[in-house]
């Protein structure tokens, strides 16, 4: 664990102290409880502090005590924080359904605060609206729009004079070519189970919905599942992958932090990822320069696309010690000022128009994708359960354990998400 402290703040004990065994780091604002201290706990590691600091300058005398810790830590303890009564005011809060700390699992047993009557819940677009409520009403305040793709170090890439494959045929051959100069294609951490969906979600996007992009209704109507779909395809061109050395070698032996670091210093030429991830590569490596560029499946550039959705956002605990507060720090999280500062500084694009935002130039190709229409939501986000997404995170690196076969997960998948809800 690395603990930072904010010069302005003093550590303090408390309930949310508990993602901290796990996590990026803690800081700790006015040791004193009451009115003017606000407990948070988020997984935007590297982002929510600048976040943090405006919210306190512009509400001087109030103090913010946070936690940040890694998706997979965080998802298996807020649970137990909510229903043991332990949990902080804020919490970072998944759209959908798709995993412990997603929006239908958290507001389903009465844990999050309808935030329906805050004035921003209207103004989400219908596409981010869906995946923030359950049963019609808003429980996730969802400040940005991500996408997954390869995040390219364009230093390293010239170095070597490669430049990011568009087709299929490609990928396979801008792999064999990094290798040959001793320079993997791409970090993989796939210590973090988290991780392991990532590459086959960008494949997912073009073989599964590229044909079909009513794939998920017939999922929800038993006229699919995963076993008889393109699915098994994307499963075959991820091990397809592995093959051809397009990773470092062992990923299951890499975490998250490190293949951060593989990638920020040009010992890989990328990383495929969520865009959230061009700020810590920046913040590795200031002088570097990333770019996120879609992952080709096919051997036609035309038909690729993009998985892009609602990003984690934030929920307000239904048994906030300090709801005003709470309640102001997530409608400082969806103003103009709050948002911006969050995407900018996680590579993003905000989930509200008129915000003035300007794309920075590392997202213009996720930019295009999302105005012509070419991407897909994230695919946990639509599925009825959180089961089935961790069955596939702990069946995948078991696949790269060789404890198991694609052909067994997508059948255990299945399974999982035929009970329903």
């Amino acid at each position: 664990m690395k603990t930072r402290t904010l010069p302005v703040l003093v550590a303090a004990a408390t309930s949310v102290a508990l993602l901290a065994a796990c996590s990026g780091g803690t800081k700790a604002g006015s040791s004193g409880g009451g009115s003017k201290t606000l407990t948070l706990a988020s997984v935007d590691q590297g982002s929510v502090e600048d976040v943090v600091k405006a919210f306190e300058k512009a509400n001087p005398g109030v103090r913010v005590r946070y936690t940040t810790s890694g998706a997979d830590q965080y998802q298996q303890q807020i649970r137990t924080q909510l229903s043991s009564g332990t949990a902080p005011d804020v919490m970072s809060v998944w759209p959908g359904n798709g995993n412990p700390g997603a929006t239908h699992v958290l507001a389903k047993p009465g844990y999050l605060r309808d935030l329906s009557d805050q004035s921003w819940a209207a103004k989400m677009p219908d596409a981010i609206k869906s995946v923030a409520q359950y049963e019609g009403k808003t429980y996730n305040a969802i400040f940005g729009q991500n996408g997954i793709g390869a995040v390219y170090n364009r230093q390293a890439m010239a170095k070597i004079g490669l430049t990011p494959p568009d087709t299929w045929t490609d990928l396979l051959a801008f792999c064999k070519a990094a290798k040959a100069k001793g320079t993997p294609a791409f970090a993989l951490g796939n210590q973090d189970n988290w991780v392991t969906q990532l590459v086959l979600y960008a494949l997912v996007a073009t073989t599964v919905y590229g044909p079909d992009r009513d794939f998920d209704q017939k999922m929800q109507a038993g006229r699919a599942t995963f076993a008889r779909s393109q699915w098994t395809t994307a499963l075959d061109k991820y091990l397809t992958m592995e093959k051809t050395g397009c990773f470092q070698k062992n990923p299951l032996g890499t975490n998250y932090e490190a293949s951060q670091s593989l990638a920020a210093s040009g010992k890989t030429l990328a990383i495929i990822q969520g865009n959230w991830v061009i700020a810590l590569l920046k913040g590795k490596n200031p002088q570097g320069t990333f770019t996120l560029r879609a992952l080709p499946a096919t051997d036609d550039p035309s038909q690729t696309l993009i998985p892009a959705a609602a990003g984690a956002g934030y929920g307000v605990n239904a048994k906030a010690k300090n709801k005003d507060l709470a309640l102001k720090f997530v409608n400082f999280v969806m103003s103009p000022e709050g948002m911006k500062l969050f995407v900018k500084k996680q590579g993003g694009l905000p989930s509200l128009p008129d915000t003035g935002y300007s794309v920075d130039p590392s997202l213009a190709e996720l930019s295009k994708f999302i105005g012509s229409d070419r991407t897909v939501p994230f695919m946990d986000q639509l599925w009825p359960n959180a089961k089935v997404q961790q069955t596939m995170l702990s069946g995948l690196q078991e696949i790269f354990s060789g404890q198991s076969t694609p052909e067994k997960l997508l059948d255990e998948m299945d399974a999982d998400y035929k009970a329903g809800s």
